[in-house]
């Protein structure tokens, strides 16, 4: 079952295996799933959509979005995704149990068919709401909130019509919302800072290289957990491979400047998706986006849309 091999690939993309990061605890992708699942049965108690969005990540390889950025797709960050039929029908387990339901693959296959379980950023879906409150209680370095305040939070969650008439979660009153965003503020600038982008590139094109000495192939991917491709990076033949993913997972800090770094160590000028939230809240006129009613938020929200990393970040070596 993919189950087993998503259960031992962590959310974080790689970067717990370097000093750059601190988190508080592992999250693995089936954490990550069942979580999404959870929060969409709590919604609409609808379990075609609840398993849609407990498969989402089934055909997560390992390292998660480092693969996407290894295929170049740094933005959308989907390149990943069309193999989700393929494993979830290559399963015996998954589509009996489906046949049992009478429930059709087609209608669990592609979690973009429910906006409660996901849509398009801005908005709020049930995916973007499970890794920002975790994203929130892992990374150590930042005190983002606690247990208590997501669940205040969560608690004041709804389901409303945004302006095409369609589902998406959205809040209750405007003072949680602002609190939700407050939080969220200090986790945005995260997901696009160098020191995360740097660290997917870097695994990204030590996968590659391993790719293309035979070191590894694209079935490895999904077939071994992330320690035990780790191992094989750590063990390589390939000793220039080796030793610099060691100096990888030893690094505390990186370089960053505007200007082009000197060939003598591995820099990159990315710019990666950036993940944001403008959710719905309930008001007398209906529901609003919250950067409408509340100039809190949208002061928050423009700040983080303003910001720009350096444009680039080196490690000190070359790869």
């Amino acid at each position: 079952m993919q189950c087993g091999r998503i259960g031992k690939s962590s959310v974080t993309c790689g970067t717990k295996y370097t000093k750059l990061f601190c988190h508080k605890f592992d999250f693995t992708n089936l954490d990550h799933s069942i979580g999404v699942a959870l929060i969409i049965w709590n919604f609409t108690k609808d379990k075609k959509q609840t398993l849609a969005g407990l498969f989402h990540d089934i055909a997560t390889p390992t390292f998660k979005h480092c693969i996407d950025f290894m295929n170049g797709d740094h933005q959308k960050q989907e390149s990943t995704e069309d193999l989700t039929t393929k494993i979830i029908s290559n399963s015996k387990q998954i589509m009996e149990l489906l046949n049992r339901d009478n429930i059709k693959l087609r209608e669990v296959d592609n979690y973009k068919l429910y906006p409660i379980a996901d849509n398009d950023i801005p908005k709020l879906s049930s995916d973007r709401l499970e890794y920002t409150f975790t994203n929130g209680l892992f990374f150590n370095s930042k005190d983002i909130w606690t247990l208590d305040e997501i669940y205040k939070i969560y608690n004041d969650i709804t389901v409303l019509k945004n302006e095409d008439g369609v589902e998406e979660l959205g809040f209750k009153t405007t003072e949680i919302a602002d609190e939700f965003i407050l939080g969220c503020r200090k986790i945005w600038p995260f997901w696009i800072d160098n020191e995360d982008v740097i660290s997917m590139q870097f695994i990204a094109d030590v996968v590659k290289r391993m790719s293309e000495k035979g070191y590894l192939t694209q079935k490895d991917l999904y077939t071994y957990s992330e320690d035990e491709i780790i191992n094989k990076i750590e063990n390589c033949k390939d000793k220039h491979i080796s030793e610099c993913f060691k100096k990888f997972e030893n690094t505390t800090k990186i370089i960053e400047s505007d200007e082009q770094p000197k060939n003598d160590c591995y820099y990159v000028s990315i710019r990666s998706k950036r993940r944001y939230n403008i959710p719905l809240v309930q008001t007398n006129h209906g529901a609003k986006r919250i950067n409408e009613v509340s100039d809190i938020a949208k002061n928050m929200i423009n700040e983080y849309l303003q910001f720009t990393p350096k444009k680039y970040a080196a490690f000190d070596f070359k790869f």
